[in-house]
Protein backbone atom coordinates (compact mmCIF):
# COMPACT_ATOMS: atom_id res chain seq x y z
CA UNK A 1 0.00 0.00 0.00
CA UNK A 2 1.44 3.42 -0.90
CA UNK A 3 2.33 5.66 2.01
CA UNK A 4 -0.27 8.25 2.91
CA UNK A 5 1.14 11.71 2.35
CA UNK A 6 0.03 15.08 3.62
CA UNK A 7 -1.53 17.62 1.29
CA UNK A 8 1.13 19.92 -0.14
CA UNK A 9 0.73 23.06 -2.23
CA UNK A 10 2.17 23.05 -5.73
CA UNK A 11 5.84 24.04 -5.45
CA UNK A 12 5.84 26.44 -8.44
CA UNK A 13 3.38 28.79 -10.11
CA UNK A 14 3.77 26.92 -13.41
CA UNK A 15 2.72 23.64 -11.84
CA UNK A 16 -0.24 25.37 -10.20
CA UNK A 17 -1.23 26.94 -13.53
CA UNK A 18 -0.95 23.53 -15.20
CA UNK A 19 -3.25 22.01 -12.56
CA UNK A 20 -5.84 24.78 -13.05
CA UNK A 21 -5.81 24.35 -16.83
CA UNK A 22 -6.12 20.59 -16.45
CA UNK A 23 -9.13 20.99 -14.15
CA UNK A 24 -10.83 23.53 -16.43
CA UNK A 25 -10.20 21.39 -19.52
CA UNK A 26 -11.81 18.36 -17.89
CA UNK A 27 -14.75 20.49 -16.75
CA UNK A 28 -15.37 21.99 -20.22
CA UNK A 29 -14.99 18.57 -21.81
CA UNK A 30 -17.74 17.15 -19.59
CA UNK A 31 -19.99 20.21 -19.93
CA UNK A 32 -19.92 20.54 -23.70
CA UNK A 33 -18.46 17.26 -24.97
CA UNK A 34 -15.39 19.07 -26.30
CA UNK A 35 -12.17 17.51 -27.55
CA UNK A 36 -10.00 19.50 -25.13
CA UNK A 37 -7.11 18.71 -22.83
CA UNK A 38 -4.48 20.60 -20.92
CA UNK A 39 -2.21 20.51 -24.00
CA UNK A 40 -4.85 21.98 -26.33
CA UNK A 41 -6.55 24.23 -23.77
CA UNK A 42 -5.68 27.57 -25.37
CA UNK A 43 -6.03 26.34 -28.96
CA UNK A 44 -9.62 25.23 -28.40
CA UNK A 45 -10.64 28.47 -26.68
CA UNK A 46 -8.67 31.14 -28.57
CA UNK A 47 -11.38 31.81 -31.20
CA UNK A 48 -13.81 32.80 -28.43
CA UNK A 49 -16.56 30.57 -29.82
CA UNK A 50 -16.60 28.21 -26.82
CA UNK A 51 -16.32 31.15 -24.43
CA UNK A 52 -19.31 32.96 -25.92
CA UNK A 53 -21.35 29.76 -26.02
CA UNK A 54 -20.50 29.18 -22.37
CA UNK A 55 -21.57 32.74 -21.50
CA UNK A 56 -24.92 32.18 -23.21
CA UNK A 57 -25.34 28.88 -21.38
CA UNK A 58 -24.61 30.54 -18.03
CA UNK A 59 -27.20 33.22 -18.82
CA UNK A 60 -29.78 30.55 -19.66
CA UNK A 61 -29.12 28.64 -16.43
CA UNK A 62 -29.38 31.90 -14.47
CA UNK A 63 -32.77 32.60 -16.03
CA UNK A 64 -34.02 29.13 -15.12
CA UNK A 65 -32.73 29.58 -11.57
CA UNK A 66 -34.49 32.95 -11.22
CA UNK A 67 -37.75 31.41 -12.41
CA UNK A 68 -37.51 28.41 -10.07
CA UNK A 69 -36.04 30.14 -7.00
CA UNK A 70 -37.14 33.81 -7.16
CA UNK A 71 -36.43 34.47 -3.47
CA UNK A 72 -32.82 33.31 -3.76
CA UNK A 73 -32.36 35.06 -7.10
CA UNK A 74 -33.15 38.45 -5.56
CA UNK A 75 -29.99 38.20 -3.48
CA UNK A 76 -27.71 37.32 -6.39
CA UNK A 77 -26.21 39.20 -9.31
CA UNK A 78 -27.59 37.16 -12.20
CA UNK A 79 -26.75 37.70 -15.88
CA UNK A 80 -29.73 38.65 -18.02
CA UNK A 81 -28.12 39.24 -21.43
CA UNK A 82 -26.17 36.85 -23.63
CA UNK A 83 -23.33 37.44 -26.07
CA UNK A 84 -23.22 37.76 -29.84
CA UNK A 85 -20.74 35.37 -31.43
CA UNK A 86 -19.22 34.64 -34.83
CA UNK A 87 -19.30 30.84 -34.91
CA UNK A 88 -16.96 30.63 -37.93
CA UNK A 89 -14.13 32.70 -36.44
CA UNK A 90 -10.62 31.37 -37.10
CA UNK A 91 -7.65 31.65 -34.70
CA UNK A 92 -5.83 34.99 -34.79
CA UNK A 93 -8.46 36.76 -36.91
CA UNK A 94 -10.40 39.92 -36.18
CA UNK A 95 -13.54 37.82 -35.71
CA UNK A 96 -11.80 35.77 -33.01
CA UNK A 97 -10.67 38.94 -31.23
CA UNK A 98 -14.21 40.30 -31.45
CA UNK A 99 -15.62 37.12 -29.89
CA UNK A 100 -13.11 37.24 -27.04
CA UNK A 101 -13.77 40.95 -26.52
CA UNK A 102 -17.53 40.31 -26.32
CA UNK A 103 -16.93 37.60 -23.72
CA UNK A 104 -14.75 39.94 -21.66
CA UNK A 105 -17.39 42.68 -21.70
CA UNK A 106 -20.04 40.15 -20.69
CA UNK A 107 -17.93 39.00 -17.73
CA UNK A 108 -17.55 42.59 -16.55
CA UNK A 109 -21.12 43.77 -17.13
CA UNK A 110 -23.27 40.69 -16.53
CA UNK A 111 -21.15 38.78 -13.98
CA UNK A 112 -19.55 41.78 -12.25
CA UNK A 113 -16.09 40.20 -12.31
CA UNK A 114 -13.54 42.71 -11.04
CA UNK A 115 -10.59 43.91 -13.12
CA UNK A 116 -8.06 42.16 -10.89
CA UNK A 117 -9.52 38.83 -12.09
CA UNK A 118 -10.03 39.83 -15.73
CA UNK A 119 -7.87 39.33 -18.80
CA UNK A 120 -7.36 41.26 -22.02
CA UNK A 121 -8.03 40.03 -25.56
CA UNK A 122 -4.29 39.82 -26.29
CA UNK A 123 -3.75 37.65 -23.22
CA UNK A 124 -5.63 34.83 -24.94
CA UNK A 125 -5.30 35.51 -28.67
CA UNK A 126 -1.54 36.20 -28.50
CA UNK A 127 -1.05 34.09 -25.35
CA UNK A 128 0.49 36.95 -23.42
CA UNK A 129 -0.97 36.06 -20.04
CA UNK A 130 -2.56 32.63 -19.66
CA UNK A 131 -2.70 33.02 -15.89
CA UNK A 132 -5.17 35.92 -15.99
CA UNK A 133 -7.32 34.08 -18.51
CA UNK A 134 -7.44 30.96 -16.34
CA UNK A 135 -8.22 32.95 -13.18
CA UNK A 136 -11.10 34.69 -14.97
CA UNK A 137 -12.63 31.36 -16.00
CA UNK A 138 -12.34 30.05 -12.44
CA UNK A 139 -13.98 33.18 -11.03
CA UNK A 140 -16.78 32.94 -13.58
CA UNK A 141 -17.32 29.31 -12.60
CA UNK A 142 -17.35 30.23 -8.91
CA UNK A 143 -20.02 32.89 -9.41
CA UNK A 144 -22.11 30.69 -11.71
CA UNK A 145 -22.02 27.84 -9.19
CA UNK A 146 -24.16 30.02 -6.90
CA UNK A 147 -27.14 29.54 -9.18
CA UNK A 148 -26.67 25.92 -10.13
CA UNK A 149 -23.97 25.73 -12.81
CA UNK A 150 -21.72 22.72 -12.48
CA UNK A 151 -18.31 23.86 -11.28
CA UNK A 152 -14.73 22.64 -11.81
CA UNK A 153 -13.18 20.65 -8.98
CA UNK A 154 -11.10 23.60 -7.77
CA UNK A 155 -14.21 25.76 -7.52
CA UNK A 156 -16.17 23.03 -5.74
CA UNK A 157 -13.29 22.94 -3.28
CA UNK A 158 -13.69 26.66 -2.56
CA UNK A 159 -17.48 26.88 -2.33
CA UNK A 160 -17.71 23.86 -0.02
CA UNK A 161 -15.28 25.17 2.57
CA UNK A 162 -16.45 25.28 6.16
CA UNK A 163 -17.53 28.72 7.46
CA UNK A 164 -18.28 27.66 11.04
CA UNK A 165 -16.71 29.87 13.77
CA UNK A 166 -15.48 26.70 15.51
CA UNK A 167 -14.17 24.35 12.88
CA UNK A 168 -13.96 20.58 12.92
CA UNK A 169 -10.29 19.68 13.37
CA UNK A 170 -8.48 16.84 11.65
CA UNK A 171 -4.90 16.77 12.90
CA UNK A 172 -2.18 14.52 11.55
CA UNK A 173 -0.39 12.63 14.34
CA UNK A 174 1.83 10.43 12.19
CA UNK A 175 1.77 8.72 8.80
CA UNK A 176 -1.74 7.31 8.38
CA UNK A 177 -2.90 8.37 11.87
CA UNK A 178 -5.13 11.40 12.55
CA UNK A 179 -6.97 12.88 15.54
CA UNK A 180 -10.46 14.10 14.63
CA UNK A 181 -12.99 16.36 16.33
CA UNK A 182 -12.71 17.75 19.84
CA UNK A 183 -12.06 14.36 21.44
CA UNK A 184 -8.92 12.26 21.55
CA UNK A 185 -10.35 9.86 18.96
CA UNK A 186 -7.71 8.55 16.58
CA UNK A 187 -8.46 7.24 13.12
CA UNK A 188 -6.21 5.11 10.94
CA UNK A 189 -6.25 5.99 7.25
CA UNK A 190 -5.10 3.76 4.41
CA UNK A 191 -5.36 3.91 0.62
CA UNK A 192 -7.14 0.94 -0.94
CA UNK A 193 -7.00 1.06 -4.74
CA UNK A 194 -8.42 4.52 -5.51
CA UNK A 195 -10.24 4.97 -2.18
CA UNK A 196 -9.10 6.52 1.09
CA UNK A 197 -10.32 4.24 3.86
CA UNK A 198 -10.71 4.62 7.64
CA UNK A 199 -10.52 1.76 10.12
CA UNK A 200 -13.91 1.60 11.91
CA UNK A 201 -14.51 -1.16 14.44
CA UNK A 202 -13.74 -4.43 12.75
CA UNK A 203 -14.07 -3.07 9.22
CA UNK A 204 -13.34 -0.14 6.94
CA UNK A 205 -15.28 2.94 5.83
CA UNK A 206 -14.44 5.61 3.27
CA UNK A 207 -12.93 8.75 4.75
CA UNK A 208 -15.49 11.01 3.06
CA UNK A 209 -18.36 8.99 4.55
CA UNK A 210 -16.72 9.01 7.97
CA UNK A 211 -16.32 12.80 7.86
CA UNK A 212 -19.90 13.27 6.63
CA UNK A 213 -21.12 11.45 9.75
CA UNK A 214 -18.83 13.15 12.28
CA UNK A 215 -18.29 16.72 11.04
CA UNK A 216 -21.24 18.89 12.22
CA UNK A 217 -20.55 21.48 9.54
CA UNK A 218 -23.50 22.68 7.46
CA UNK A 219 -23.10 23.57 3.78
CA UNK A 220 -23.85 27.23 2.97
CA UNK A 221 -23.70 27.02 -0.82
CA UNK A 222 -26.89 28.24 -2.50
CA UNK A 223 -26.51 25.75 -5.33
CA UNK A 224 -26.22 23.00 -2.72
CA UNK A 225 -29.26 24.23 -0.79
CA UNK A 226 -31.48 24.26 -3.85
CA UNK A 227 -31.06 20.50 -4.21
CA UNK A 228 -30.73 19.48 -0.58
CA UNK A 229 -32.14 20.40 2.79
CA UNK A 230 -30.25 23.18 4.62
CA UNK A 231 -29.72 20.68 7.43
CA UNK A 232 -27.88 18.24 5.13
CA UNK A 233 -24.29 17.67 6.17
CA UNK A 234 -21.59 18.92 3.85
CA UNK A 235 -20.37 16.27 1.44
CA UNK A 236 -16.64 15.74 1.68
CA UNK A 237 -14.65 14.65 -1.33
CA UNK A 238 -11.47 12.72 -0.65
CA UNK A 239 -9.59 11.02 -3.43
CA UNK A 240 -6.19 9.81 -4.53
CA UNK A 241 -4.98 11.35 -7.75
CA UNK A 242 -1.87 10.60 -9.80
CA UNK A 243 1.11 12.90 -9.78
CA UNK A 244 1.08 15.80 -12.20
CA UNK A 245 2.84 15.32 -15.52
CA UNK A 246 5.13 18.21 -14.57
CA UNK A 247 5.79 16.89 -11.08
CA UNK A 248 8.98 15.40 -9.72
CA UNK A 249 10.90 12.68 -11.55
CA UNK A 250 9.54 10.01 -9.16
CA UNK A 251 5.73 10.46 -9.07
CA UNK A 252 4.07 10.23 -5.69
CA UNK A 253 0.34 9.84 -5.02
CA UNK A 254 -1.43 12.89 -3.61
CA UNK A 255 -4.26 12.75 -1.08
CA UNK A 256 -6.77 15.53 -1.77
CA UNK A 257 -9.46 16.47 0.75
CA UNK A 258 -11.93 19.09 -0.46
CA UNK A 259 -13.14 19.87 3.08
CA UNK A 260 -10.17 22.21 3.69
CA UNK A 261 -11.27 24.77 6.27
CA UNK A 262 -8.63 27.41 5.73
CA UNK A 263 -7.12 28.77 2.51
CA UNK A 264 -4.26 26.83 0.98
CA UNK A 265 -0.82 28.47 1.24
CA UNK A 266 -0.50 31.20 -1.42
CA UNK A 267 1.45 30.54 -4.58
CA UNK A 268 3.87 33.27 -5.62
CA UNK A 269 3.27 34.13 -9.26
Amino acid sequence: TPAVRSIRPYPTSQQYLYAMKEDLAEWLKELYDLDIGVGTFVEVLETGVVLCSHANNVTQVAGEFAHTYPDMARHLCLPTAGVTCNLTAQPGTFQARDNVSNFIQWCRKEMDIKDVLMFETEDLVLRKNEKNFVLCLLELARRASRFGMRAPTLVQHLVSRCTCPVQFPMIKISEGKYRVGDSDTLIFVRILREHVMVRVGGGWDTLEHYLDKHDPCRCTSLSHKQAKSPQQQVQHEVWLCPASKVAARVPQPRLLVSRSQSPLPPVTW
